[in-house]
């Protein structure tokens, strides 16, 4: 199948955490090259979701309804992923975009709050992946995107609780990528470094940043060359190589 081929393979797009603006500019550039001409918004915000409806109908997608979801309430996942899935004929894509940044530097002083990320971005996270992959298997075909970060790669002492709530999900999502391999199903997990978006409003930018639009470009070449692993921006691969490699002792000293 061609490049082209592969995103207009992918008409029917359901995303998880729908006011996520890496979500948003995915499947705007998805529009754009002949995909998501239906889509499936779910999350908590009602308001948020139905101006990103329009700012989507406006990218180009046809058809775009929203549906409430809360990622700390996992009881309710399955029907919310059902519903999704009647109401679109089908997914081809499922984007599981669901995450919190939480309370940086060092140990968190509110213990509540570093709890709260933990649920969102693993419970939560995982909760609403897990539901995805086999509703996936049970329609017997279809993609998932999951939204990870170059953090879940060797935790931060500046963002300890973010780092490893990125690293469990990620993890769960290439355990999953293996095993659903030879049915056919596809996971990929797009590591973006730091993004440019209103959850990172104010924080200082570091090298190799980008923007969502940068993520979404990066995340529908994957799409196209059946990619397990996006990086964004791709040099990120071969930073992350050498972090891995280097001694605690030195790892410690670096600035964070």
């Amino acid at each position: 199948m061609s490049a082209a081929g592969a995103i207009a393979s992918l008409p029917r797009v359901l995303v998880l955490g729908g006011t996520s603006e890496i979500a948003t500019a995915i499947v705007a550039e998805l529009a754009a090259h002949g995909g998501a001409r239906e889509v499936a918004l779910a999350g908590r915000d009602h308001d948020g979701l139905q101006r990103i409806a329009l700012a989507l109908q406006s990218a180009g997608c046809a058809r775009v309804q929203t549906l409430e979801l809360e990622a700390r309430e996992p009881q309710g996942h399955e029907a919310v992923i059902a519903r999704a899935f009647e109401l679109l004929g089908g997914v081809d894509l499922v984007i599981v975009a669901v995450g919190v940044l939480g309370e940086r530097g060092g140990v968190p002083e509110d213990v509540g709050g570093a709890v709260e990320v933990l649920d969102v971005n693993v419970v939560g996270a995982g909760s609403l992946l897990l539901h995805s992959v086999r509703a996936l298997r049970e329609q017997g075909h279809g993609t998932v995107v999951v939204l990870s970060s170059v953090a879940a790669e060797r935790p931060r002492a500046s963002n300890a609780v973010y780092c490893a709530s990125k690293a469990g999900v990620d993890a769960l999502a290439q355990g999953l990528a293996d095993a659903v391999h030879a049915s056919g199903l596809k996971v990929m997990v797009v590591r973006p470094g730091f993004v440019t978006t209103r959850m990172t409003e104010g924080l200082e930018v570091p090298p190799f940043s980008t923007d969502a639009e940068g993520v979404a470009r990066a995340t529908v070449r994957g799409l196209e060359a059946g990619a397990a692993v996006v990086w964004a921006p791709a040099m990120l691969r071969w930073v992350m190589v050498v972090l891995r490699l280097l001694p605690r002792s030195l790892f410690r000293r670096l600035p964070v």
